[in-house]
Formats: C-alpha cells, structure tokens, sequence
C-alpha cells in the first residue's frame, strides 16, 4: 500500500478548516447579536479547539479572519457603534486540571524569561519581587458590557462587540438597578473604564419562563440569551421591566488612578459603588486554585446566576505587562470551563403526562445523555404551544438542559441535522390514561384532562396530599400509592383517612410489618389536622399553590365559606386574581369534588383556620411594597413562619437578592446571599430587626448602603 499523497491530507485539512471557521463564525454570531445560538457551549468549544489543532499542525491555514485570532462579532448595526478605548478581549479555556497547570507552568516560564531578559534591572527586580498570586473568579454566563465613566459620571455602556467595536446601549444599562449613574468616591478618575457581565438572576428568570409557558408564550432558551434580548430592547423601558443585574470584573482604560494588583482595583470598585462578586478569591498556588475550582462545581447553583465557569487571573499589573496578550486573548488569564448545563442528543419520542390538576403535559424521551454531571432520559416540553415554538420533532437532534435542581427541559432542535421525514407534532386528542378527551380551555395554554377519576391523576394527586407543602403525611411516598392504589386500598383522596378501617388488609401487605403500618397510620392522624391553607394545597386546585391559598384562608377562614363564594367575591380578595378566581370557584362547583370535601371534613380533616395569636390585629399593609430575603438559621421562626410573618404583613418574599430587595433578613450561615445584600448596598437585619420589623414596619440601626428601604 503507497502512502497516502502529503497534498490530499492537506486538502482535507483546508477543506475542514474552511467548514468549521465558517460555522463557528456563524455560532458568534448568532450567539452574540441574535440572542439565538445554534449550538450548545460545549459544541463550540469542541469545534474551537478543533480548528486550534488543525491551525498547529498547518500553521499556514491561519488567517486574519480564523475565529482563532478573532473576538466576539462584528456589531449588528442596531445601536450606535462605540469603539472601545481598550480592546475587550476573549479567554483562553482550561477543560482539565492538567490544562489549568499546563498554564501556570506556562506563566511561570515567561516570567522568568522575561524578567531574566529584562533590560532595566530595576524593572526586572520589581518583575520578579512579588509573590506568585492569582484572583479566582467564577465566570459568570452573561452579557459582556463595558462601563465608560468620565470623572465619575457614567457616559457610554457599550456590548462587546468584535472586541474593538460595540454598540452604546447606555440607555438600557440605566436602567439597571445595580449600576451607579455616579460613582461614590471622592476625586473620581478622568476616565475609567469598567468590564463587567449582565446576567439574569436565576429565580427571577425561573419566574419569568413559568409566566411565559402559562400564557402560552414561548419561554426563554437561558439567562444568558434572556439578559442579552432584554438588552438590545431599543425602548429602554422594557428593559427596565426586566430585572437585570451586573457583576463588574475588570479595569480596562484607567487616567488619573493606578493600582499595582487586580485584587486592589476590585475593592476600589466596589467602594465605588460597583458590584463585584463577593465569591471572588485571591490565592497564591495551583493547590488553592483547584480548591477554589472545586468549590465552585459543588457550589455552582448555590449563587444565585449561571456560571459556566472559573476565570483564574494573575494578580499582579506588573507581571501582567510582562506576560502579554496573543492575538484574542491575555496570557496572564485562563477559564477553566466547567461541565456543561446544555448537551445534545436525539429526541426518541415525545409522550404525555397527566398530572394531578387534569394538565396534559408533553415530555420528551430521549437517548441518555450526561448533562451536568446527571444521565438525562426525559425532559419536559411543557405544552403543545411550546412543543410548536421549539419545532421539535421526533428524530431531531436536540439541545437539553439542565440547571440547579430544574427539571431537565428542551431547548430547541439543531436544525441541520432534522432527518429528512421529521413531522410536527401535536396533542393527542385523548387522555392516554384514561381514553377521555384532552380539551384546551380558550385562552389556556395547556391541554386538560377533565374526568376528576383519571387514574393518573389521582395517582399524582395522593402523592401530592402526602408532600410536604401540603399535608405531610410521614409513610405515603410513591411506592406506598402505588401499592394502595394496585391492592384497591383506595378509590379517592378521602380513602386515606378511612386506612385506619384497613389495618388487617395493611398488615397483610408483603413486606409490611405492624411497626411500618402504625408509622403510616400515624402520620395520616397527623396529616389530619394540618392548617386550612395546606388543606386546600392538598386538594390539588389548578393555580392555587401554598401562597395563594394562606391568602384564601386568612380571607375566608372555613371551608364551606371557600365553597359558598362566588367567582366575584374570591376575586375581591387582594392578591387573588381572576384566574384564580375562577379555577378555585369552578373546582368546588363540581359534585365530585364537593362530595369529595364532605367526606374529607365528615372523617375529621381540618374545616376551619385558626388564627393565631396576635394576627387578628396584624395589618395586612404594614410592609406593602417590601421585598424581603431571608437567609441563614433563626433562632425563633423556621424559614417558613419567618416567610408567613412577612407575607401575612403584606410584604413579597424572594429567594435571591438584586437591587430591587428591600431587606436582607441574616440569620446563621446566611452564605452568599448576604454578602451579595452587602455589595450591592441592601440594608441587613438580624432576627432581633425582624421582630422590630414585624412589630412595627420599621427598622432600626440597620446596615445599609446609600439606599433606603420602602
């Protein structure tokens, strides 16, 4: 066999090349300007690197144009251009601990040929003099911005861009809670210029999306493309609608201020009013560097953002001169990218599920795929109109994700690889469970299963009365309802609380003892007397979780009062809204429910709330227009009663904090929450300023920024 022709590999290599800069040029670009990537992360580094190897085995491939020597995209023209007064440039990647000390050694060698061949031996002595030290940050997956300040005063903020030209969309940072139109310093800079991320706070966009879905608008694919859509908005009154925050990282041009390290511009930034990350770290080996990294894989849905990484930094200005830049990115930084949240695979069948409100919700089986560190075989799709939105199809290759503890969902389709024959998909006519028909009520976005007897809805039911937001009943998990409902213990919810009737058949339950069958019947005695408001949770009501329905109880305080109201005067009461309204009066208007409630009350299940001391004076407006965070252990409330004392007052309560929070409540432990309160200038109460708050809707020698509270 002759050897293979040097030309023909070379062709195949240009040609390669040529395939896969144009595709990763079309990635940026959609990535960075449309908000629309057609690829996940972990894809585009794959390629990335790819075309890395191609350009080092033929160096002559490399051209001005290659993404290897480019940043970001050419500005979409949208906005008016802004060239940056220092070039924003990309990162390398680190995705291994080998690579992450493959760069230190890296550093750590031109340092030493740089100081070693150094002409001016006191720059050489000041090169080599400080301590080897880097400043771990995590990497959070936004927006790159670039904050111009003009003698304190913010003039341009501009989108990455190329790197070298982005577009001003000053108007739209505005907006932004977190950044100051004024720095808080005295005798401010001539010209600062600031790098920083826009990001989507996690539980507001969580929030957002349900909305969306509910309302049967197409929900956002991330954060990331969420934060970037809201700030290419051209009103900038809808971005303000969106509750965007910043986290600043970086210096770029600098007159009339110099600092020596990176960790010392942090600080002044955040003194001058700036938010900076309170995770970031400096440390001074490659050992603390992975613990760092470590840290933050464990920790990663801990934050409150996104990240997709850490960005390891040397600290030191001087040894930064020193070490340079190549073509797109600084020497003296890396990203060390952690596992990706997005993955693909193929789309095997699309099923339905129907859930213990009668919703028919759409999910997807797929070929497993290791998402985040967890195998994936199904993901939701949530409903007809965002299968149609998506256009996902059976056979499509597919972007899945997974973030924190959200159920694993669809993204969207990689559109070039569609088989050929790849059809729409749409509902079923018919509830798979039970053969009757799914209906979509006008103006919902979801299919419904109206027969109450559905056999998977009163599966999903049962298990629902037995969780902890409703009646917490110790013994009833999945397995248990299976059972029961496979030996035809019970028929409805109410059969519960008539097993006590059932203690022989119980007892003669394979693997049952009396210990685990007096356990069970125990925590049903208990789940018996739970409060009204679990009681109507436990009920399965569409719309009406754990908060609506303390706002139904506290408004009317029995359940026959809840059954007598009309649409109208559920309506009437403040935070219940019409749809609501009519899904709480519709469910008790149906004679298989209400006989279900006169069974439940017949055989002792809690009827009436109970008021407890002191609410009956309490104003429900004392702390209208409050948005409050708890966080950490107290002493004298769960974070439950803490949460209910607080909305019982009129006051939201969230579970991340942005500038828009009010207060910090910080008991024990608080974690991050509670320094990001501090960075970002929110006032920070003990328990004992709850209570005061509580009492008297005012706080008292507590901490704060140059904010107030309501």
């Amino acid at each position: 066999m002759s050897d293979p022709d040097p030309n023909d590999t070379f062709a195949q290599a240009r040609a390669r090349h040529d395939e896969l800069a144009r595709r990763l040029r079309d990635a940026r670009y959609r990535y960075d300007v449309l908000s629309a990537p057609p690829m996940t992360d972990a894809e585009y580094d794959a390629r990335f690197r790819e075309l890395e190897a191609l350009e080092a085995a033929h160096p002559e491939l490399v051209t001005a144009s290659s993404p290897t020597q480019r940043v970001g995209s050419p500005p979409a023209g949208a906005f008016p251009p802004f060239t940056h007064l220092q070039p924003m440039l990309s990162l390398d990647n680190a995705f291994s601990s080998e690579e992450l000390a493959a760069w230190a050694q890296r550093v750590a060698r031109r340092l030493a040929a740089a100081t070693g061949a150094a002409a001016d031996e006191e720059q050489a002595q000041a090169a080599d003099a400080p301590p080897m030290g880097y400043v771990c940050e995590l990497k959070i997956d936004g927006v790159a911005i670039n904050l111009v300040y003009r003698d304190g005063v913010l003039a341009t903020a501009a989108t990455r861009g190329n790197g070298e030209v982005g577009e001003d969309v000053t108007a739209q940072v505005l907006t932004i809670d977190d950044i100051p139109y004024r720095l808080t310093v005295e005798d401010p800079p001539a010209v600062l210029e600031v790098r920083g991320e826009v990001y989507y706070p996690l539980a507001d966009f969580d929030a957002m999306n349900a909305e969306r879905i509910e309302q049967g608008e197409a929900a956002f694919m991330n954060p990331r493309n969420a934060a970037s859509g809201a700030l290419r908005q051209k009103d900038p009154e809808v971005t303000r609608q969106r509750p965007l925050a910043v986290w600043c990282h970086g210096i770029g041009q600098l007159e009339g201020l110099a600092f020596d390290r990176h960790a010392q511009a942090l600080d002044w930034l955040d003194a001058a009013g700036l938010p900076v990350a309170p995770e970031t770290e400096v440390v001074h080996d490659l050992d603390a560097i992975s613990v760092f990294v470590q840290r933050a894989t464990e920790r990663r849905h801990d934050v409150g953002y996104e990240i997709d990484g850490v960005v390891v930094k040397v600290d030191d200005l001087r040894q930064r001169e020193l070490l340079g830049f190549t073509a797109r990115a600084p020497r003296w930084a890396i990203a060390y990218k952690l596992p990706p949240v997005e993955q693909q695979t193929r789309l095997r069948a699309i099923e339905v599920n129907v859930g213990r409100t009668g919703k028919a919700t759409p999910y997807a089986v797929l070929d497993p795929v290791l998402v985040a560190g967890t195998t994936i075989t199904y993901a939701t799709l949530h409903n007809e109109l965002q299968v149609q939105a998506k256009d996902v199809r059976v056979g499509d290759t597919v972007i899945v994700r997974r973030a924190g503890d959200v159920i694993p969902e669809v993204v969207g389709p990689v559109l070039a690889e569609r088989p050929e024959h790849a059809e729409p998909w749409s509902m079923p006519a018919d509830c798979p469970f039970c053969g009757e028909p799914l209906v979509r009520p006008e103006g919902e976005a979801n299919h419904l299963c109206e027969n109450v007897d559905c056999p998977n809805r009163l599966r999903e039911s049962l298990t629902h009365l037995a969780g902890r937001g409703a009646l917490d009943i110790e013994g009833l998990g999945e397995q248990t309802v299976d059972l029961l409902l496979a030996e035809g213990l019970v028929a409805d919810l109410a059969d519960i609380f008539r097993l006590h009737e059932h203690r022989e058949a119980l007892l003669g339950l394979e693997k049952w003892g009396a210990k685990r069958v007096d356990n069970l019947l125990a925590g049903i005695e208990a789940g018996r007397t739970r409060p009204l408001d679990r009681v109507l949770v436990a009920l399965n009501i569409r719309h009406l979780g754990p908060t609506y329905a303390k706002l139904l109880a506290r408004a009317l305080p029995s359940l026959q009062a809840i059954r007598d109201a009309d649409p109208e005067t559920l309506e009437a009461i403040d935070g219940i809204g019409p749809i609501i309204a009519r899904a709480v009066h519709s469910w008790f208007a149906t004679p298989r429910n209400a006989q279900l409630v006169d069974d439940l009350v017949a055989l002792g299940v809690t009827a009436d709330a109970e008021v407890a001391p002191g609410d009956a004076d309490v104003d429900p407006d004392l702390l209208a227009g409050w948005t409050v965070v708890v966080t950490g252990t107290l002493e004298g409330f769960t974070r439950e009663e803490a949460k209910e004392a607080l909305e019982v007052r009129g006051a939201k309560v969230t579970g991340s904090v942005s500038g828009r929070t009010s207060l910090v409540v910080a008991g024990a432990d608080p974690g991050s929450k509670r320094d990001k309160a501090a960075s970002l200038g929110v006032p920070i109460a003990d328990e004992a300023g709850l209570r005061r708050l509580l009492e008297h809707g005012e706080l008292l020698d507590v901490p704060a920024g140059d904010r107030e509270s309501p």
